[in-house]
């Protein structure tokens, strides 16, 4: 059998399956895959299938919530100016939408602060207490960033302005920045119980302490948030995002329907994969390609003429940015041909004069994916150069930045993403010192595609009340994935149709059960198909709603040959 992919299918544990399901009513399918996912009693179990919204967590947890409710409402009370300092990405965006209509609520003078991606960068820019004192500001409330601006929160402290940082970001090694109050779940001692928020998460919480009620009208941005952060959709996040997606499909707000009827989505049942594909990268173009303040326009738009003004801008800057976007993808593959030495480099760090700083991140996410290894990529300037980086699974990508810091003018993010501002001669030592890391972390197996299989599964297993019970698991995203099965000894039971995109349809069977294929993208299989007795199947089975009918179709993910 020829692998494409390393495939990773857990034991199944019987005992625990048959727990689950007696206790539960579930099958055992069902309870296997919440043991994939961690889940192993049905307490957990119980509130994963039913992310109620009681399930949300006291907002008050947060150890300076109070202070920091307390500085808001003494704000409101003394009419001073309140800002709101956001970040440029649909996390940035959508929290600092979120905070500014429920300060304007409270009657709080309140203005914003976008940076500009290119010109000012993330977080807090350098001359933010210049124009928090221009704009007479009182009080500064920062949204998705911040922990790490120490030397900004302190200028701003020193000529009496308080700041309340609010951000899901790992804290700098330098320490907490000096702000009036700090609310993040992933610093020390924050008092949450779960970390994994997004900005827009944290956000709503403030929200929830302010109001005092658990404000369910706002999921719609805040599930849009979530999902476009690429976050763990697990714990709160879940619940967060399983009713925000029904509130965004029934959204009131103005800017929110003219963009998901411009990204032809308008109708449909909101997915996560609606989100992730659809509307969080536009909402990102404007930021990339010019400035974020369209996207955030379009947001906080109650005029429909406007609104749907706005959302043709924010298409064009997505068609503008996918056309860049794979310009500079073909000038990096070019680059990766002649420099990079996949034996001895584990990360790929290329760097080119001049490409678009906008689009960076996802020229890197794209190339990760395609070498199934971390990509950096630079944009060279003549003084301070940009990158932005992408890493898989084995490898914490912002603790490498860490150990390479006497060769970076900054940097900041995740484990997974993150950016970074280099000189033009340090590139070189860089590039040199982090594949030196990735060699000391990496094995030849991190470096290779791998499939996480959740169960092998006969394919008369398989029938429309499975596949329908499996839809209780949605939202699909992030430490939640959309069930893959693996199926043996199956044959080909019709003829191979190629359709548009490189797209196959075709039926097997395994002799008592057939079932329809779908696979996106697989077209080079098609002579193999055609020319196997027996093949084997990875695939994500889901109903196919046409005239009324629900009939199962496997989505193929992988095909192995015999």
């Amino acid at each position: 059998m020829r692998a494409h992919k390393i495939l990773n299918i857990p034991s199944p544990d019987i005992t625990l399956q048959n727990k689950l399901s007696k206790e539960l009513d579930i099958s055992r399918v069902l309870a296997q895959i919440l043991i994939n996912r961690g889940i192993t009693t049905p307490e957990e179990a119980g509130e994963f299938l039913n992310p109620d919204l009681k399930y949300l967590l006291d907002p008050y947890s947060f150890s300076q919530m109070r202070r920091a409710v307390a500085l808001i409402k003494q704000a409101a009370q003394n009419r001073d100016r309140v800002m709101v300092f956001g970040d440029y990405d649909v996390d940035g965006l959508t929290s600092l939408a979120l905070l500014k209509e429920a300060f304007s609520k409270i009657g709080l003078d309140v203005v914003h602060c976008l940076p500009h991606r290119t010109k000012d960068g993330y977080g807090l820019t350098r001359n933010i207490r210049c124009i928090a004192q221009e704009q007479k500001v009182k009080l500064l409330v920062t949204v998705d960033c911040g922990i790490s601006n120490n030397e900004q929160v302190k200028e701003l402290r020193r000529h009496d302005i308080d700041v309340i940082v609010t951000d899901h970001h790992e804290p700098a090694q330098g320490g907490l920045p000096p702000a009036s109050a700090i609310i993040n779940p992933k610093v020390p001692n924050s008092g949450y119980k779960y970390r994994d928020l997004a900005g827009v998460g944290v956000a709503y919480k403030l929200c929830q302490a302010l109001s005092g009620r658990r404000s369910f009208e706002e999921l719609d941005l805040v599930s849009l948030g979530t999902i476009s952060d690429v976050v763990p959709l697990l714990g709160e996040n879940r619940i967060i995002v399983k009713h925000g997606l029904a509130r965004l499909s029934q959204t009131k707000r103005v800017g929110l329907r003219a963009l998901i009827e411009e990204a032809g989505v308008k109708d449909r049942k909101m997915t996560s994969t609606f989100v992730s594909y659809m509307l969080g990268p536009r909402l990102n173009a404007s930021g990339r390609m010019d400035t974020a303040e369209v996207s955030f326009d379009l947001l906080m738009s109650q005029d429909q003429a406007e609104a749907e003004g706005l959302a043709k801008i924010i298409g064009m800057h997505n068609r503008q940015r996918q056309k860049i976007e794979n310009k500079i993808l073909e000038e990096a593959q070019e680059l990766i041909d002649k420099e990079v030495n996949f034996k001895e480099h584990k990360v790929i760090v290329i760097a080119k004069d001049d490409w678009h700083q906008g689009v960076l991140g996802i020229v890197a996410s794209k190339l990760a994916d395609r070498f199934f290894r971390p990509a950096i990529v630079i944009s060279l300037t003549r003084d301070l150069c940009k990158g932005s980086g992408r890493s898989i699974k084995n490898f914490h990508l912002l603790h490498a930045l860490m150990k390479c810091k006497d060769l970076l003018h900054a940097f900041g993010g995740h484990s997974h993403a993150a950016g970074l501002v280099i000189t033009r001669e340090n590139i070189k030592d860089f590039k040199d010192s982090i594949n030196r890391l990735a060699g000391e972390q990496l094995c030849l197996e991190d470096l290779l595609p791998s499939l996480e299989i959740d169960m092998e599964l006969p394919l008369s297993g398989l029938d429309r009340d499975l596949v329908r019970e499996l839809e209780v698991l949605e939202p699909f995203g992030t430490g939640n994935p959309e069930p893959l099965f693996y199926s043996r000894n199956l044959k080909l039971k019709s003829a191979v149709r190629v359709m548009g995109r490189d797209t196959l349809k075709f039926w097997v069977t395994d002799g008592g059960s057939a079932q329809e294929v779908i696979g996106f993208r697989m077209a080079n299989f098609k002579a193999s198909l055609c020319n196997s007795e027996y093949f084997d199947l990875v695939y994500s089975p889901r109903l196919d709603n046409w005239q009324g009918e629900s009939n199962i179709i496997l989505e193929a993910k992988d095909i192995f040959f015999r």
